[in-house]
């Protein structure tokens, strides 16, 4: 019960801080699904936090965070619309068997964890009530590195290590659906 208490307290602390923040929390859908985070810094620049459950057999977790310049493109009294560039970190764990068919066609992946640069080209409507909706490609590029790479010829395990070239279309291209808070 305890815990649970201690719990409640923290969600409504961040839920009261999180309210005072001009900007939008929300979920992104595309090869995965997670929330997402949206901080303004300033009148032009914002910082964007996702968390993504990669799933179509890319099973795993991705944690990303960009920062990301606001361009207005067109302001109406239905809303606005803003292009969004920026660039991050990212890295996440994958699990997946039956994947490195390109170091040798038999063998066994048990899990991969990747760490790169990220890129975010994002558009965003902002209605003039509290809802906004985005259409982001964020792709991730860096190394990725395997925890258990077992080799069918002759039985042997290794760590592996190679380019995390997926990140290019996996968890890339996504629809946002957010909460505005603030202005």
């Amino acid at each position: 019960m305890k815990r649970l208490s201690i719990f409640a307290i923290i969600l409504m602390a961040t839920c009261t801080v999180a309210m005072a923040q001009p900007r939008a929390i929300g979920g992104r859908i595309g090869w995965g699904i997670g929330p997402s985070y949206q901080h303004q810094i300033g009148e032009k620049n914002m910082i964007q936090a996702d968390l993504d459950f990669l799933g179509y057999g890319w099973w795993g977790v991705q944690a990303t965070a960009t920062f990301n310049w606001l361009i207005p493109l067109l302001s109406v009294d239905a809303g606005a619309l803003n292009l969004y560039p920026g660039v991050g970190i990212g890295g996440g764990y994958e699990w997946l068997g039956n994947r490195v068919y390109f170091l040798e066609s038999n063998a066994k992946n048990w899990g991969t964890g990747f760490i790169g640069v990220a890129g975010m080209i994002g558009i965003e409507w902002s209605f003039k009530f509290p809802l906004q909706l985005s259409f982001e490609y964020r792709p991730l590029i860096g190394p990725c590195f395997y925890n258990k790479y077992t080799s069918y010829w002759d039985g042997t395990e290794s760590v592996g290590v190679d380019f995390y070239y997926h990140g290019l279309y996996s968890g890339a291209i996504a629809i946002g659906v957010r909460y505005k808070f603030g202005k």
